[in-house]
């Protein structure tokens, strides 16, 4: 492959977005528009990326610093060519190729990306396009009677008959740096829009007798630019479509394809069923057998196989053993570790807490920062009291333990093996093995009492 810098143009306003937030920072699948050109780009091993941003865009840069990329500031938002011109100083190579993208073209797939190059020779430029049924906003090639193309013209400065054409450009150049740094001082912002379009090079490549390469693509959306919210959530319907295909070849039952969400990563064994509206985020792993009830948020968590997840949960950053039972209506927070055949069921949350195999706690309770042993129950409203307002505490539980309903343990608090402890307790002090603790106040009937009455009136 030949020696390759990518530019990416991510300085345009997008005004019809109507927002604040510049439009490659929109997110698709829960993922910045141009966080998806850098990491497809990078597939293709180049020198160095450049990402060319507006003088009204300082939150691109910021927002995402973690991607490795030369950040290159356009001061005066004066067009596509005059974008291209304020990276071409920072790259030192003159026998290099340069590909150009948009940051708001998302989906282009790095198989697209080598197709153009490897079609385009050294003294040839490339280009993508796409045929359209909605060229709207696009703009137009121009072939003559031999096919070739002769010049790409924007749709404001297009005639009627121009604008009927379907076949558009889609933002994506391929094109030998010596060449950009002959032209570009050239372009001239003699159109409608008053600005610098690189387009114009392609004029100039046909006056300069050389030869442009086209590269269709064939999949759809690919090419679908992002320029308003509409556009943005049917992207983000192609998308989902894509990815839920992909997991049903992969074995997962979807009981309704088009009400299911992916915005990171999640990795199947066969026969996994997810219900109606289900959202997974970040890195997950699902083992086979198990299925995900309607409603439920799985993110960053691994399930083992075997495992129900009943609708209305909220899993995040755990690891979930082999048949397990959670919920409906559970919260695993991050940190929490459970163990095979373990039961979370309705309105427990469990946060930090590491819990052994085969415990239950069935009902309406807060477990945190808790280490729980084998085949403990613990009863409904029971909760441990880890902070005390400064220092997150630990709870023991050790196995076999029985936890009655409606206690309270004030951590640091041990629970030895076999221990019984009786509802309505409230606990400050360990508790020894294979007893039973309580801590109860001391009931009263008071025989003569009389219920107040309201005055009358």
């Amino acid at each position: 492959m030949k020696l390759l810098d990518v530019i990416i143009l991510a300085a345009g306003h997008g005004k019809r977005m109507q927002s604040t937030l510049p439009k490659v920072l929109h997110r698709l699948a829960g993922k910045p528009l141009l966080q998806y050109i850098v990491e497809t780009v990078k597939g293709l091993q180049p020198h160095e990326i450049y990402v060319v941003y507006g003088n009204g865009g300082a939150q691109v840069p910021k927002y995402l610093r973690y991607l490795a990329v030369n950040w290159v500031k356009q001061t005066e938002l004066l067009g596509t060519g005059h974008a291209v011109a304020q990276a071409i100083p920072r790259i030192k190579q003159d026998d290099n190729h340069i590909l150009i993208l948009l940051g708001d073209t998302p989906l282009v797939s790095l198989a697209t990306l080598k197709k153009l190059i490897n079609a385009t020779k050294a003294h040839q430029i490339g280009l993508i396009t796409l045929t359209t049924q909605q060229p709207f906003g696009l703009g137009r090639i121009l072939r003559n009677q031999q096919g070739k193309v002769i010049q790409i013209i924007e749709e404001k400065d297009a005639n009627i008959e121009q604008r009927k054409i379907q076949e558009v450009n889609s933002g994506i150049f391929y094109v030998p740096i010596k060449l950009l740094k002959h032209w570009l001082p050239k372009i001239q912002k003699t159109n409608a829009q008053g600005e610098y379009y690189l387009t114009d090079i392609i004029k100039m490549a046909v006056d300069g007798k050389i030869e442009i390469v086209t590269v269709s693509s064939d999949i759809d959306g690919e090419m679908q630019g992002v320029n308003d919210r509409i556009q943005l959530a049917k992207l983000e319907r192609y998308f989902q479509h894509q990815a839920a295909e992909k997991l049903m070849l992969a074995g997962v039952t979807l009981r309704d394809p088009n009400r299911f969400d992916l915005r990171g990563q999640l990795t199947v064994e066969k026969d996994v069923i997810i219900d109606v509206d289900v959202i997974v985020e970040g890195e997950n792993t699902i083992g086979s057998n198990s299925s995900v009830g309607s409603h439920t948020i799985l993110k960053d968590v691994k399930i083992g196989r075997n495992v129900e997840i009943k609708p209305y949960c909220l899993i995040e950053g755990a690891i979930i053993g082999d048949n397990c039972i959670i919920g409906p209506f559970a919260r695993i927070r991050p940190g929490s570790i459970l163990k095979n055949n373990v039961h979370i069921g309705n309105f427990v949350e469990v946060k930090k807490s590491h819990i052994a195999q085969e415990t239950k706690i069935s009902h309406l309770s807060y477990i945190g920062d808790a280490n729980i042993g084998k085949n403990v129950n613990i009863g409904a409203g029971t909760i441990t009291c880890n902070y005390d307002g400064a220092v997150k505490h630990q709870t023991q539980i050790e196995e076999d333990v029985f936890v009655g309903s409606n206690t309270a343990l004030i951590a640091p608090i041990r629970i030895q093996k076999g221990a019984t402890i009786g509802a309505g307790s409230t606990l400050n002090k360990d508790v020894p093995p294979g007893k039973l603790t309580l801590s109860r106040a001391e009931t009263k009937t008071i025989a003569n009492w009389k219920r107040p009455l309201k005055k009358q009136d």
